[in-house]
């Protein structure tokens, strides 16, 4: 779908308007920090479209530098995609943009900068740039009697070198002791976490009622940090994966999500208290306070937590029971993860023995690919490919399908393939969500033909 400038010209009066500007956000008392923000907030208020309606924006940039704002899940074209790699409209500093575009896909979308940051870690995915999207469903996704949008981010960001002397003793995000790789590694360290902006106990609590069907939408905006999450004394009904309803709704205790991953997910209100909606890791919830209370109609007293069972997050548990037979793809397409020690001291990502060179990919319109990941590394990747979803077909060797992604986590050491149809003509940006990894070379360009 082409978009030219005389239509963007002639898109009409705005009908919805982002203003990005600096901002000084508390995220508790004591932890202050100068960041930019969309409309004033962090995260920017909750932005509600209607599938399939088109919409007329205008962004303002009222700060000094040239911004990128990504439509992170929705198949728009690469001109209003947001990212320099695809040849994006940026928003000039001091200077404004105005297009229109139709949301095709339902659910929770998000924006977000898509700015270079390094060597900066207060720009791009780090600062407050960033909000949820809300694609109103043509069908309900349930009963339930509340809603609530919860956007995860981290404050602070600063590079540290972790020597190899040291050892990372906490449960890792697959909830197995982790050892730091051979030299030791530069990892972003942060002063504190937050939900829609607050740290634990400087926020206003979820407010419920006893019996009631409460819908979750949780995002993880962090530039660099996997969470999983538990509301003690309650179970998730996972019903929607990155905005996109899953074949087999399950409970689970506990959540995982990966930088930019989105989960929907229904709780019923059975345990009256105080509760702690927090990070499942003690030093993330404790010490950088990731959290937020929840607060049953006429209970008080101390928030309370209680450590949930670990077990394995697994995507295919929320797949097609019995996966049908596939369409075959129309060509393979290995994607090799490595990292490779660079001039400069710190790491460097490479895909297929290749560090990001800018020379996109050729596919062909209408063509259905697998992309077939296998990880060399001892970390975790967020892979995500720019207005495409695609649908998990193997994870760790074993068949799946029904399961429709935009990010995807790739364990360390692990292999995944994920089939999609190339749909939009145009370039389309493949890169791990991990800010850090994708400043350092860990993306890839196909161009659609």
């Amino acid at each position: 779908m082409a978009v030219s400038a005389s239509a963007m010209q002639h898109a009409g009066p705005p009908q919805l308007r982002l203003e990005i500007g600096s901002l000084r956000h508390e995220v508790a008392p004591g932890f202050v920090y100068d960041t930019t923000s969309y409309n004033g907030q962090v995260p920017a208020p909750v932005l509600r479209l209607r599938q399939g309606v088109p919409v007329t924006m205008e962004i303002v940039n009222n700060t000094a530098f040239e911004e990128y704002v990504h439509w992170h899940g929705l198949e728009v074209p690469a001109l209003l995609d947001g990212t320099m790699e695809e040849g994006s409209l940026a928003v000039p500093a001091h200077g404004r943009i105005q297009y229109a575009l139709t949301p095709h896909q339902e659910g929770v979308r998000w924006i977000h900068s898509h700015a270079m940051s390094h060597p900066r870690l207060d720009r791009g995915v780090y600062s407050g740039q960033y909000g949820i999207v809300y694609v109103e469903p043509k069908n309900n996704l349930g009963a339930y009697d509340r809603e609530f949008f919860l956007a995860t981010h981290e404050w602070g960001a600063e590079m540290q070198q972790i020597p190899d002397s040291e050892e990372d003793t906490e449960e890792a995000e697959d909830f197995g002791p982790v050892g730091l790789p051979s030299g030791g590694s530069w990892e972003v360290q942060y002063d504190i976490g937050s939900i829609n902006g607050k740290a634990l106990g400087a926020a206003e609590p979820l407010r419920v009622r006893e019996w009631e069907r409460v819908l979750f939408h949780i995002l993880n905006a962090s530039a660099t940090v996997t969470q999983s999450f538990a509301l003690p004394g309650h179970r998730f009904e996972v019903i929607a994966l990155d905005g996109n309803t899953v074949s087999s709704p399950r409970e689970v205790e506990v959540l995982q999500l990966g930088p930019g991953e989105r989960i929907s997910a229904l709780v019923r209100m059975t345990n009256p208290g105080v509760w702690i909606f927090g990070a499942t890791r003690g030093s993330d919830r404790v010490d950088g306070r990731m959290g937020i209370v929840v607060e049953y109609s006429g209970r008080s007293g101390t928030p309370q937590w209680k450590d949930p069972v670990l077990q394995p997050w697994d995507y295919a548990i929320f797949s097609d029971a019995r996966p049908q037979p596939k369409l075959a793809p129309e060509q393979l397409i290995p994607m090799v993860i490595d990292r490779e020690e660079a001039a400069d001291g710190m790491e460097m990502w490479t895909i297929n023995g290749k560090n990001y060179d800018g020379v996109p990919m050729k596919l062909h319109a209408g063509l259905r690919y697998r992309l077939l990941f296998e990880n060399r590394s001892d970390e975790d990747h967020p892979v995500h490919l720019h207005r495409h979803s695609f649908e998990l077909t193997r994870l760790h060797g074993r068949a799946m399908g029904g399961l429709w992604k935009d990010v995807v986590l790739l364990k360390r050491y692990a292999s995944l393939e994920v089939d999609f149809t190339a749909i939009y003509k145009g370039l389309s940006l493949f890169h791990c969500h991990q800010q850090m990894h994708m400043d350092r070379g860990f993306k890839k360009l196909f161009e659609v033909i």
